[in-house]
């Protein structure tokens, strides 16, 4: 017992302040932290730059460091550009005058077809004599007026056709329904002369191939691709053919002509060179422009 009285078990406890009692002896940065730890009034501010010097690279160039100066960047790099309208036929057709067509016009059309596809000799052989041509009409004329002054023997004509499978006068256009209304407003014309529809629309090739073998038909109205085919088998007969008429100035609701419905162009000619123009230049039939 003496002993351990002798010798206390506890430390003396460390001496932190000075001599005279008061605040803590602290002489340098060291020792202000190792007392109160570190002091954020003392740390410095960190630096922080402004939001417009922020620069970001996009496809090599600096991008504006704002939101919103990004997002106008953005869109602008997003925006695709026009492409330009291909013009249409009928904005071209509404901003110019009706022109009636000439002869000119369809050997043209021929030219531009065959032009680089036949020799020189087969071009020949397709070109249109000027004799051929009928007077084109000049947008004055009703269609029977039309057909009245081109073809001032008609009565005679009609009552010498007794062939079946053939037609005297051949009238091509564009759709079917306007080959409805080339047939009523024919009326006045054609007399006693029978005419015939000569396009696909509810009528079955068949269908017209038995008409054309059981009567006599003065008149054929129809489109260029049924016409054409029923030449090709041999229900419809050239033979006694003397007037071809091309419905050439009306124009659609698009303001499409014949010629500028890139089917029925081909079509029409197509049908031209089966023998019409052959028959054209022999002298046998006529063509005319309405």
């Amino acid at each position: 017992m003496g002993d351990a009285l002798e010798e206390p078990w506890w430390e003396p406890a460390v001496e932190t302040r000075g001599e005279s009692g008061g605040s803590p002896d602290i002489s340098d940065d060291e020792s202000l932290e190792e007392a109160t730890g570190p002091s954020r009034a003392m740390k410095p501010p960190a630096k922080t730059k402004p939001a417009s010097s922020k620069r970001k690279e996009k496809h090599g160039e600096c991008v504006p460091g704002t939101e919103e100066e990004q997002f106008k960047v953005k869109k602008e790099g997003e925006e695709k550009p026009k492409r330009r309208r291909k013009k249409k036929i009928s904005d071209i057709l509404a901003k110019s005058a009706p022109k009636p067509g000439t002869p000119e016009d369809v050997k043209k059309l021929l030219n531009e077809h065959f032009g680089a596809k036949r020799s020189m000799i087969e071009l020949e052989e397709l070109k249109l004599p000027d004799a051929c041509f009928l007077p084109p009409n000049d947008l004055t004329h009703s269609f029977s007026s039309y057909l009245k002054e081109i073809c001032p023997k008609w009565v005679k004509l009609r009552k010498n056709h007794k062939e079946k499978k053939s037609v005297v006068m051949l009238i091509i256009s564009s759709s079917a329904l306007r080959c409805l209304e080339l047939i009523k407003s024919i009326t006045a014309f054609k007399g006693d002369g029978k005419v015939m529809k000569l396009f696909a629309k509810h009528i079955k090739i068949q269908e017209q191939a038995k008409m054309l073998e059981k009567g006599v038909i003065h008149v054929g109205i129809g489109t260029p691709g049924r016409i054409k085919a029923l030449i090709e088998q041999d229900c419809l007969s050239l033979s006694c053919l003397k007037y071809v008429i091309l419905d050439w100035n009306w124009r659609d609701q698009k303001l499409r002509r014949l010629v500028d419905i890139p089917e029925i162009r081909k079509e029409s000619i197509d049908l031209l060179e089966m023998g019409l123009i052959k028959l054209c230049r022999e002298g046998s039939v006529k063509l005319g422009l309405f």
